[in-house]
């Protein structure tokens, strides 16, 4: 072949790469000349009648052996229930994994069953294309009333290669509307995933926290209107420095952002902050939050304070902790230890003494009543724990992806994975959150005193 030809081959095969790349330089471009009217951040609302107790209660969502259960969400429905979504399936990116959920009553104190609201041959036949594997659903509840549930599916490769897929729900999630995706970039529109709990902005549009896994790891602020349509999109780091964005809106222009450190990170939470609803963001930094990259939870109380629940350590996941800021997310103070089998990291921990372990970490978990559990079987969490958890005679622990929400009451609601194979769910009321701000306070007070004496 003459070297015409070949030059003339190579245009013809790059031609196809040149169009799209400037398709998607020429929607950019139309795009940054319709931006929507900045809006301010709706703050988190005044609470209502809380309970005059100090309560922290802790349940399973399912307390039935099962399959693979990861990554829940957590929304409050119109009579004050509250609806949880996760991922299943027999292995995390596994063909026969599904969105389940499951409602709690606070007045029974109890889990209702869980229940299957979409597969990935649904989505497939929904979205008219292949769909490989799902996961990471997140939830919010509209101005209009709505639910909108929001997952990430992958047609193609790994995490990087997706995308965001939403559903609808004017029944607090009974039923749901088709699958659709979300259109968030136009160069192929993939690598966007979602893990953060979205928020609202003053004028009924919706905030959702997304990152990016593809060449580049960093994190995003998509606005969205509430039929679901991308109206603008902030980048909030560069390079690959951080994932799963989760933003604590603080008061109309104030907000702090956490992020998991990407690669090369000092184990370290990421944070940037915003003083004018989001128009601008400060350059990304390392918080004094250990982390071992892996997911984080947060939430705004009316007042300014800060709560978040991670694996507060620099390795592992077999810590879980909630603490709080008063000063923006410059300094944390331990709340509430949630979890912690670090005595064990590093130990090739056998089946059978793992068994033992998890039976007995099963059975501390409370009932409403706040009474021991009555969990008859204990067993069926050991066999489903080991089943994932332990390969080659070593087991281990795990305490992760932790989802916060703040409820009308005033209530603080957790859900997280529980060592891969259940969903466990933390209620604090109001009056313990509120205690436990106080009595931290005092002794950090007079941890400072004592130091300046001596």
């Amino acid at each position: 072949m003459s070297q015409v030809a070949k030059s003339r081959a190579t245009s013809r095969r790059l031609l196809p790469l040149l169009v799209l790349t400037l398709i998607a330089f020429f929607c950019g471009f139309f795009k940054s000349f319709n931006r929507p009217a900045p809006a301010s951040f709706l703050p988190p609302a005044d609470v209502g009648q809380a309970d005059a107790a100090p309560t922290l209660r802790t349940y399973f969502v399912s307390t039935a052996g099962g399959p693979h259960r990861h990554a829940p969400s957590l929304v409050e429905l119109r009579d004050g229930r509250l609806r949880a979504f996760w991922f299943s399936g027999s292995r995390e990116g596994a063909s026969d994994v599904e969105i389940r959920s499951a409602v709690f009553d606070p007045r029974l104190g109890q889990w209702g069953a869980e229940t299957t609201v979409i597969d990935r041959m649904t989505t497939q036949r929904a979205l008219w294309r292949y769909v490989k594997k799902l996961g990471n659903p997140v939830v919010e509840r509209s101005v209009d009333g709505k639910l909108h549930l929001y997952y990430v599916t992958v047609s193609l490769g790994g995490w990087a290669g997706s995308s965001i897929t939403t559903m609808d729900s004017g029944d607090d999630g009974l039923s749901w509307s088709s699958p659709r995706r979300l259109i968030t970039s136009p160069f192929l529109n993939i690598s966007t995933l979602v893990k953060g709990a979205p928020f609202h902005y003053a004028d009924g549009t919706i905030g959702l926290p997304v990152y990016h896994e593809f060449i580049g790891k960093f994190a995003e602020v998509l606005r969205l209107d509430t039929g679901g349509a991308v109206l603008d999109k902030q980048r909030l780091t560069h390079g690959r420095s951080a994932l799963q964005p989760v933003v604590l809106v603080r008061d109309v222009a104030r907000a702090q952002v956490l992020m998991r450190h990407g690669e090369g990170g000092l184990n370290r939470v990421m944070g940037t902050t915003t003083e004018d609803a989001g128009q601008h963001w400060a350059p990304p930094a390392n918080t004094e939050l250990a982390n071992p990259s892996a997911a984080v939870a947060g939430v705004a109380l009316p007042g300014g304070t800060l709560l978040t629940v991670l694996n507060n350590i620099e390795s592992n996941r077999d810590a879980l902790s909630l603490l709080a800021s008063n000063d923006g997310g410059l300094t944390w103070r331990l709340l509430h230890t949630l979890e912690d089998q670090r005595a064990l990291g590093g130990q090739p921990i056998d089946p059978a003494a793992y068994a033992v372990g998890i039976q007995a970490l099963a059975q501390e978990t409370l009932t409403a009543q706040g009474a021991k559990s009555s969990i008859a079987n204990a067993q069926a969490f050991a066999a489903a724990s080991s089943k994932i958890m332990c390969i080659e005679q070593r087991c281990n622990y795990e305490f992760s992806y932790p989802y916060l929400i703040l409820t009308a009451r005033g209530d603080v609601q957790l859900v997280y994975t529980w060592n891969r194979s259940f969903i466990k769910h933390v209620e604090f009321s109001h009056a313990w959150i509120e205690a436990r701000l106080k009595a931290t306070l005092r002794n950090s007070t007079k941890a400072y005193d004592n130091a300046r004496l001596h």
